[in-house]
């Protein structure tokens, strides 16, 4: 993601490469909405009485946060001084101008500290605009019980895990093996990505959109073919409905990230000790391992804060400091950014709800090795999403197909970059 074109936007603002010294009493106003991170932000305020945090807990930016960002930089004023910020939300933040280089503050000394690929999602034509905090490397968690009582195994592949959604159904018509989210299409992208496919490429100035490769339209039809045989469910994730499947045992597996874990302990608690994990099936056994990161974010300072220095000095102790990321960890905030950050951790410990299982040992340090580093998010992936989310909706109602939201997805995407005065081939 180095060479991003930032063709569209206008010249880097004078304060962003330069930073203030510290100053005295700086108060910074702080958007997240990471679980737990309120306690970092208390341990910083307590070390560093000269730089206090105002942390104002947000809703996950997707649901109205990132539009308060840009409307923040577009009229320069009203936004925070540093923020969550998702990867793949960052180039368009980018793209507006709105975050603060942090190389000059500090980010080159200390950019080496972190795994390459996360680091990469930050840095656009050799600038750094945010500390990488943690990724999603993905596994299966499925109930180890119902595998067991139905003599299935962990499926390795993924024609292994069609099998498996119809003997799971088969088993019980109210039992599916996972639901295929059709309001969720991040989780979707992240399949695709473990497939191979690469949504988004830069050559020169000009934008590559690649959606409807013959990757993804496998992907997708594979999806549909599960759906259209009734073997697998279309609820919404995170739903009340789904946690109570999960509760229930009417969902038997969920391929998920890191964090799906504690998120996994926190809404269906009566299942602890049911519970496995394994690798992500694969299309080709006799391939490489793929796999995938589902969500990851970094902290980014604005251009427009007064107090760059400040903040990038936060945003950096807040990703690498062990203490700070130990807090992290443990609210399931994701696999961190560091490299080796889970050692001596919560993550390299047995957890009694994966029935004493080391998650991070045999699944996800793998899995986090085996992500496809040249991955490559483009300035208008909320968009592009919403094409995806409202195609899939309309499919599960009969209206189309899979294959055909991605197409669709493809033709919307390019449309809207060209709206941004970019220069796009797909």
């Amino acid at each position: 993601m180095g060479a991003m074109p930032l063709a569209a936007a206008p010249p880097l603002l004078a304060g962003c490469g330069t930073g203030a010294e510290n100053r005295a009493g700086a108060t910074l106003v702080f958007w997240s909405w990471v679980p737990g991170i309120d306690k970092a932000v208390a341990l910083w305020n307590r070390t560093h009485p000269q730089i206090q945090v105002d942390l104002q807990d947000t809703p996950a930016g997707s649901n109205g946060t990132y539009a308060k960002m840009y409307a923040a930089i577009r009229g320069g004023r009203g936004g925070p001084d540093v923020a969550q910020v998702e990867y793949q939300e960052l180039p368009g933040l980018v793209l507006e101008n709105g975050m603060a280089d942090l190389g000059p503050l500090g980010m080159r000394r200390i950019a080496s500290r972190f795994v390459d690929w996360q680091l990469a999602q930050c840095t656009f034509e050799g600038h750094v605009y945010a500390v990488p905090q943690a990724s999603g490397p993905m596994g299966l968690f499925y109930r180890r019980d119902i595998f067991s009582t139905l003599h299935l195994d962990p499926p390795t592949t993924w024609q292994e895990f069609a099998d498996a959604a119809e003997a799971i159904h088969r088993s019980d018509p109210k039992r599916y093996i996972c639901t295929f989210p059709p309001g969720n299409s991040a989780w979707f992208a992240a399949l695709a990505w473990q497939a191979g496919a690469r949504w988004f490429g830069v050559d020169g100035s000009t934008w590559k959109v690649t959606i409807d490769t013959p990757t993804t339209i496998k992907v997708a039809e594979y999806w549909d073919d599960l759906r259209k045989r009734g073997v697998i469910a279309t609820m919404p994730d995170f739903s009340n409905s789904w946690y109570a499947d999960l509760q229930n045992g009417n969902i038997a597996t969920w391929p998920s990230a890191q964090w799906g874990q504690s998120m996994l302990a926190g809404n269906a608690p009566k299942t602890s000790g049911k519970w496995s994990l394994s690798s992500l099936p694969q299309w080709d056994a006799s391939d490489t391992p793929r796999s995938a990161n589902w969500g990851g974010s970094a902290t980014g300072v604005f251009a427009n804060s007064p107090h760059q220095a400040e903040a990038a000095q936060f945003a950096m102790w807040l990703n690498t400091a062990p203490e700070s990321i130990d807090i992290l960890i443990a609210g399931g905030a994701g696999w961190p950014a560091v490299k080796g950050g889970s050692k001596g951790t919560a993550l390299d410990e047995a957890d009694p709800f994966l029935n004493g299982q080391n998650a991070g040992r045999d699944v996800f340090i793998e899995a986090d090795a085996n992500i496809d580093t040249k991955w490559q998010w483009g300035p208008t992936t909320a968009n592009t999403y919403a094409h995806l989310n409202d195609a899939f909706a309309a499919a599960v109602a009969g209206n189309g197909s899979f294959a055909g939201a991605v197409r669709k997805a493809q033709e919307e995407t390019v449309r809207d970059l060209r709206a941004k005065g970019l220069t796009v081939e797909g």
